[in-house]
């Protein structure tokens, strides 16, 4: 058994692919999660998927004293991998006080007890919402950081800078900012999978919720960028692939193989697609005919974006490997495992 390792919201949709892959990968995981957004028996979907249970505790991040129980109770935790955050950029524009509390307070907790608790290092969830709408396409890890377009995408840029400070202070905190792109799909086994609780705030579970009946119509905001087709264009992510890059994030951190304390790269596969072109893919894959209607733009929303994944290819040894089509028929399966379940 490798090292021990703490996963925030362990239980949620790219957290819990990525505890089955460290596990995979030989760690010990401890999960904590305020379930917020998920649901608890996913702990069990792990365990089926894995054989080993993870540890497990429900916990907000925002709870100082609780932390730094956990770091207490489950000893020799050497790195952290941080995805607990609200991360709906639409929600973040209705409801920006509940952002910024919960997304940088919690990052503040954990490094302020990390050397307290002789944590090494954290992979920290960020996303491509730095980069603003960018002015070169694709974008790298050297584009300006620019205005954020929603308090969400201003959490990540605060929570980066934040990380940053902390190391020139001399923290003994080593660091892996993860700038991931758009992630969909599911485990291959259908035993885990994006599950927002209430209405979806993210495309594909709104998608695929509506191609099964639980929704009426999908709403596709904007037909009139300045793209191809008129709608968004993203660069749209394996979960599976994404989780595995946050297995090598740690590894490279406990290894000490980092050439800087603070490191950056971006997660996607360096295609573009764009929401109609997905929604096509969608109807491909699965032979599902999709019921959606073009709307007025979003606030928040960011023309087009995708990745130039090159630094993470050369220097992580890490590459996206699934296709679009099987990523979205992964998470028609799932929708379909959840109908199964009676979970709606």
């Amino acid at each position: 058994m490798k090292e021990r390792i703490l996963v925030t919201g362990g239980t949620g949709y790219i957290g819990s692919h990525t505890v089955v892959e460290l596990q995979k990968s030989g760690y010990e995981v401890v999960i904590i999660d305020n379930l917020s957004n998920s649901r608890a028996d996913v702990v069990d979907s792990i365990e089926k998927i894995s054989g080993i249970r993870p540890a497990f505790e429900v916990l907000d991040c925002l709870d100082y004293e609780g932390l730094d129980k956990l770091f207490t109770k489950y000893v020799g935790i050497k790195a952290i991998i941080h995805f607990a955050a609200s991360k709906a950029v639409g929600e973040s524009v209705e409801k920006p006080l509940l952002y910024y509390r919960n997304n940088l307070e919690s990052l503040i907790n954990l490094l302020d007890l990390m050397p307290k608790h002789k944590v090494d290092g954290i992979v920290f969830s960020s996303s491509c919402t730095v980069y603003g709408q960018p002015d070169e396409l694709p974008v790298t890890e050297h584009a300006p950081i620019k205005k954020a377009e929603s308090p969400y995408g201003n959490t990540k840029q605060i929570c980066e800078e934040i990380v940053r400070d902390v190391v020139t202070s001399g923290a003994p905190v080593n660091a892996v900012l993860l700038r991931y792109f758009n992630p969909i799909g599911a485990h291959p086994t259908a035993l885990i999978g994006e599950l927002p609780n209430g209405v979806p705030q993210n495309l594909i579970p709104y998608l695929t919720q509506t191609a099964i009946g639980i929704r009426e119509q999908l709403s596709v905001f904007g037909d009139d960028y300045n793209t191809p087709d008129g709608s968004c264009i993203r660069d749209f992510i394996n979960v599976v692939d994404l989780a595995k890059a946050h297995v090598i994030a740690i590894d490279r951190i406990l290894t000490k193989k980092q050439k800087e304390q603070v490191e950056v790269f971006n997660i996607g596969t360096g295609r573009g697609l764009s929401v109609l072109e997905l929604i096509n893919a969608f109807e491909t894959a699965t032979g599902v005919k999709l019921n959606y209607k073009i709307v007025g733009r979003r606030a928040g929303d960011i023309e087009q974006v995708w990745a130039d994944p090159t630094i993470a290819n050369n220097v992580l040894g890490w590459r996206a490997e699934e296709t679009i089509e099987d990523t979205l028929l992964s998470a028609w399966n799932w929708q379909l495992k959840l109908r199964e379940k009676g979970i709606q």
